[in-house]
């Protein structure tokens, strides 16, 4: 870990872990003897959707934890991985302490024309050595249409060797544009509680490129439950959707570091963005 991994709750942000997986992936493809042969896997390959869950915070601590990675399904033209990040020294109950769960969709790509590709025989010889299928996760609930409009702009830095915006920097574009959306929502006077991240869906559809103009992203309240709420998001090029989210936010007690009952004001701003949600995706 990096102290700048940090956020202002002390935990380490949502974003960085995206970073971790994709260390632990690229390092998976490049190092493991397993994988002699097939280099192509750590070169050539995009996400095509990401799901994390966030089982609880992780503090800045001098030791290093682990990152494991495995298969859980081999199809025609993409494979999932499944992550688990967690504390390799035993707690006191004698379990280890799990802070992330995730899986990444991802599809072999070629870049010089632009185009997905199948899966070559061998590569899914040697997928399949690390396999070990798991059930999907539940799709997170919620319906409605765009309430909040943030103009994005692409950085250079954001842009990886394959010239598309990396896939780590999406959930940090979400993460603006939710912030923003939030802060618009929040009037001053009200009573809001922190909140944290409990699980972030993520599907890329596009390519994004760096370019001058900024893009669109595009927010709502999706649902609203006893101690949660999610936000919908779309990342867009006019009426083209290049990317979409939904992200699942738990109130929380700073002081006491867990999940807290909504404060009423909170509860009734978000109530009425739902509702307006709802109503302008029927319209």
């Amino acid at each position: 870990m990096r102290w700048a991994d940090m956020d202002l709750l002390g935990h380490v942000n949502n974003v960085t872990y995206l970073d971790y997986l994709q260390e632990a992936r690229v390092d998976m493809f490049a190092t493991h003897a397993g994988f002699t042969g097939v280099a192509d896997l750590a070169e050539g390959v995009v996400v095509a959707r990401h799901e994390v869950e966030f089982v609880s915070p992780l503090v800045f601590h001098r030791a290093p934890v682990t990152v494991d990675v495995w298969v859980t399904e081999v199809r025609a033209a993409q494979f999932t991985l499944a992550y688990e990040v967690y504390d390799p020294a035993p707690e006191a109950g004698g379990g280890r302490r799990v802070y992330v769960r995730a899986s990444s969709v991802l599809v072999p790509y070629v870049f010089a024309g632009e185009h997905p590709r199948r899966l070559t025989t061998r590569e899914r010889e040697v997928l399949a050595r690390f396999l070990d299928p798991a059930e999907p996760r539940k799709p997170l609930p919620g319906t409605g249409a765009p309430r909040h409009v943030y103009p994005l702009k692409v950085r250079f830095s954001d842009v990886d060797v394959y010239r598309h915006v990396n896939n780590v920097m999406y959930f940090e574009f979400f993460q603006e544009a939710r912030i923003q959306y939030l802060m618009d929502l929040h009037t001053r006077g009200e009573h809001w509680n922190d909140h944290v991240i409990a699980r972030a869906d993520v599907a890329y559809h596009r390519p994004m490129l760096f370019r001058m103009e900024p893009y669109e992203a595009r927010s709502w309240v999706s649902h609203l439950g006893d101690r949660s709420f999610t936000i919908g998001s779309e990342l867009c090029d006019g009426d083209e959707v290049l990317a979409s989210s939904r992200v699942r936010m738990v109130t929380f007690d700073r002081s006491e570091q867990r999940s807290a009952p909504m404060a009423t004001d909170q509860r009734a701003r978000l109530a009425a963005e739902l509702a307006a949600a709802h109503a302008a995706s029927a319209c």
